[in-house]
């Protein structure tokens, strides 16, 4: 998610590229959510603090290195000021997030403890798979541009697409294992696991049809939804997992995982 952002950009052929790119990157999110079918429902609360830690982690580190680091950058190259544009996209993205989780808090003291449980399912749902919306816009791009420019352009975008189908894999995980822990079947699990992933391969061709426009506000996108992951991460993910050892060890290790994946692939 790096420099292929700032080649001139215009009319841009490679629909059929971009598609078949993000389709990769979306296979891994589902091939990461099929675990939960590799796995007990466990009882307790135990496994449940390992799950939303690693996930916790997993997000964490996704914000930081797949998003906040490149927008910083890329909003630098583009002449921008860095630090305004990433900090007014997080903050916008968190506040997002806020509005609607603002109305379900409101209703605590009526709800019960599966309503409650479904709010958390959907905070962590809509993070992840706003997370999504950027990454598949930048590998559509890529593989249009190298559509038009063939040569070692290809290469570069099947290299991308490559690092964030590895990285979608956790991902995909971390919604999917969470949701089966709370007690949602692993079907359903599965699936929403698969539907935070399918955005990818609209949103690649969408950014193909309005390359330039797509290009200017990259950066900010990316803030934006590190922003509605963190706010998830800090709300729920990492006070639960803050319970025990298991769910702090299982958060550190999933922030370790993703960061190493980003940086060695990034």
């Amino acid at each position: 998610m790096r420099s292929v952002f700032f080649r001139p950009s215009g009319a841009l052929p490679g629909l059929l590229p971009a598609l078949l790119g993000t389709a990769f990157t979306f296979l891994m999110t589902a091939a990461g959510a099929a675990l939960v079918f590799f796995f007990r429902r466990a009882v307790g609360e135990r496994p449940q603090r390992v799950c939303m830690g690693f996930a916790g982690g997993v997000m964490a580190a996704a914000s930081v290195f797949s998003l906040l680091v490149p927008a910083a950058e890329q909003a630098a190259q583009r002449g921008g000021c860095a630090w305004l544009v990433v900090t007014l996209g997080f903050l916008l993205g968190a506040g997002l997030l806020m509005l609607p989780d603002a109305a379900m808090l409101r209703a605590r003291i009526r709800a019960d403890s599966a309503r409650e449980e479904a709010r958390r399912r959907a905070l962590l749902f809509t993070a992840i798979t706003l997370h999504n919306v950027p990454e598949g816009m930048a590998v559509g791009l890529a593989f249009a541009l190298a559509a038009r420019e063939g040569g070692s352009a290809m290469a570069a975008a099947a290299a991308l697409a490559l690092g964030i189908g590895i990285q979608n894999f956790p991902e995909g995980a971390a919604i999917s294992l969470p949701m089966r822990q709370s007690g949602m079947s692993r079907k359903r699990s599965f699936l929403l696991g698969v539907l935070s992933g399918a955005v990818e391969p609209v949103f690649g061709v969408l950014v193909v049809l309005v390359a330039a426009a797509a290009q200017a506000v990259m950066p900010l996108l990316m803030a934006f939804a590190a922003g509605a992951m963190m706010l998830v991460v800090f709300e729920e993910m990492i006070p639960e997992a803050a319970g025990g050892r298991a769910g702090v060890t299982a958060a550190v290790l999933g922030y370790a995982l993703m960061m190493a994946l980003d940086v060695a692939l990034g």
